[in-house]
């Protein structure tokens, strides 16, 4: 059965989750039903839907109470038919609840939560959101866990874990773009390189842990402003060679992580982690924080990934030594960290189960 699906974020820029939804419109177009996503027309996720069989509608998002959205919504629902909303980010999360209330809209709608959210926990809010929603699909186990602390049901949550696209490690990685990108950071073959390929997140940590370190090892900062960190570098009078390469395209940032030795997510807020799957999909062992979704990449039992405490810098840079030094260690982590992209985090996958869910909602 066909269905006819809206998706929505007023969001779609440079992020992990621009990736997530591109890939998920697009894969379900692909498959037969009439996907139409709602964003805004100077996004990149606007872009990157020209190159798909899914239909980008230009959208504002001016506030959580736009009327002049909700009205847009309701159009593109009488329009199109639309079976299923489902709403990414947190203005086009209210603005899909009100319209369908004012509306009395015929659709089902779903609301996606891809990180820890600090505007959920009261008792108003949170009858708002499972009220005004049919479900809400969290992208790992320990986010859909949070959810259930702050007050949420559990039978109101569903998880569906986010996947990659395994066809852009053949697509988007490109041995000329490397050589030319080792050349211009003046990275020798033998370098030790720790990459953070991240939004802002908790960059510091990692800078700590490089001083329990030899300060021979170089550090590449991509996705944060160029020297941001100055100031924590000269604090702890770091030697190391810092590097920022500073915003890059999606379609080229997995040139980047082949620079790297190994790849840290320093993060507490991360619903999954994307960047740990485009690592380990590049062959690049990972270490990430022990909270969050990252446990639902890495996995507690540590097998394609290090773990360690949010604040325990000492215990960042051990992992860091067993990573970067334990040659025996190290390649099981990259052989490990290869599978689980394949076996387990694909996006194929993904769309699978989404495709499996909003069909149960409709019939």
């Amino acid at each position: 059965t066909f269905m006819n699906i809206l998706f929505l974020t007023y969001q779609g820029d440079m992020a992990g989750s621009t990736n997530s939804i591109c890939y998920l419109a697009a894969g379900l177009a692909e498959r037969g039903h009439r996907v139409y996503v709602g964003c805004r027309e100077q996004s990149l996720l606007f872009s990157l839907l020209a190159d798909t069989q899914a239909v980008a509608i230009p959208m504002m998002f001016r506030s959580k109470i736009d009327r002049q959205c909700m009205r847009h919504i309701r159009d593109i629902v009488q329009q199109y038919d639309i079976q299923i909303i489902n709403a990414q980010s947190s203005k086009d999360r209210y603005l899909s609840i009100l319209a369908r209330w004012w509306y009395k809209l015929p659709v089902k709608l779903v609301h996606t939560r891809r990180q820890k959210s600090e505007s959920v926990g009261g008792w108003l809010q949170n009858q708002f959101y499972v009220r005004g929603t049919d479900a809400i699909v969290t992208v790992s186990h320990q986010l859909k866990h949070d959810f259930i602390s702050r007050g949420f049901p559990p039978n109101h949550l569903h998880v569906i874990l986010n996947g990659m696209d395994t066809k852009r490690f053949v697509e988007q990685s490109n041995p000329t773009t490397i050589a030319l990108l080792r050349s211009k950071f003046n990275l020798l073959a033998d370098d030790v390189v720790v990459g953070c390929i991240s939004r802002r997140k908790k960059q510091e940590q990692l800078l700590q842990a490089l001083a329990l370190l030899p300060s021979n090892i170089k550090v590449l900062f991509v996705g944060i402003e160029p020297h941001c960190l100055d100031e924590t570098v000269k604090q702890l009078s770091l030697k190391n060679t810092i590097i920022y390469a500073g915003m890059v395209p999606l379609n080229e940032v997995l040139n980047y992580y082949a620079l790297c030795s190994v790849n840290v997510l320093p993060s507490t807020m991360d619903g999954f982690g994307l960047t740990l799957i485009e690592a380990m999909g590049m062959g690049v062992p990972v270490v990430g924080t022990r909270a969050q979704g990252i446990i639902d990449v890495i996995g507690s039992n540590e097998k394609n990934g290090l773990l360690f405490d949010d604040n325990n810098i000492a215990q960042l840079a051990d992992k860091l030594r067993i990573a970067l030094f334990d040659n025996k260690r190290r390649q099981e982590l990259i052989a490990a960290g290869y599978k689980a992209v394949q076996d387990e985090f694909s996006i194929e996958r993904t769309i699978t189960e989404y495709e499996h869910f909003f069909e149960q909602l409709i019939l």
